[in-house]
């Protein structure tokens, strides 16, 4: 499988979020700060390609019946995981996430490749498949976060980046990077119907340059044909 496309595929033409609509309750929840996006994408990711590449290892003896409950538990186990991981060094990461964390297990991005994907596909592939997608839901939160946070606080990097020395902080405390006073900020969009607002257009934005490329693609057929 051409790796190339699986990653177009994966943070582009077929990104969970913004073309799938998978995973919304979450993305929208929690993308208040760089720093719980960023930790809620990698939670994701590693989660979603360990267990892509597990359904994969065992998808030719798992009974058809019981499926999807043998996924979710595999899904639980990586988890719990790392959710113990997060609990044990990056604490204030865990306590901002909170129940999201454990949410993951009925994450339908998780579900759906485990379905979709890694029961009908090699471990290898599985592999790429979990890694590419992971990095699509992570690039939409990351844009999330940064839109949200600067336009409603005027900051960058909240809870990661400790002002503007733009030192890391693993404990939450990080002030960010400040980009304008607080006060003109649309403090709206750190609410969550700020978070309805910002998917909404990022959704009509990739609509547009997909079909702003599906045209273009269309065109140079008809160019070759004639």
């Amino acid at each position: 499988m051409n790796r190339k496309q699986q990653l177009f595929e994966g943070v582009i033409t077929n990104n969970p979020v913004l073309v799938q609509q998978i995973g919304l309750c979450a993305t929208m929840a929690i993308s208040t700060t760089l720093f719980n996006g960023l930790g809620m994408g990698l939670s994701v990711l590693i989660i979603l390609t360990c267990c892509n590449v597990v359904v994969a290892a065992i998808r030719k003896i798992i009974p058809e019946q019981v499926r999807l409950a043998i996924f979710v538990v595999v899904i639980a186990g990586f988890v719990t995981i790392v959710d113990l991981l997060l609990q044990a060094f990056i604490p204030a990461l865990s306590d901002a996430l909170g129940v999201f964390i454990p949410l993951i297990v009925v994450n339908c991005i998780i579900i759906g490749r485990a379905e979709a994907f890694s029961s009908k596909n090699s471990v290898k592939d599985s592999l790429f498949d979990g890694i590419f997608q992971g990095l699509g839901y992570t690039a939409v939160l990351i844009a999330m976060c940064l839109i949200r946070e600067l336009l409603g606080s005027g900051t960058i990097g909240g809870g990661l980046l400790n002002g503007a020395s733009s030192f890391i902080t693993l404990d939450g405390t990080g002030a960010g990077i400040r980009i304008f006073p607080q006060e003109y900020a649309a403090g709206i969009l750190v609410l969550p119907f700020g978070g309805f607002l910002t998917l909404g257009f990022l959704y009509a934005l990739m609509q547009h340059l997909l079909s702003k490329g599906a045209k273009k693609k269309d065109a140079k057929e008809k160019e070759v044909q004639e």
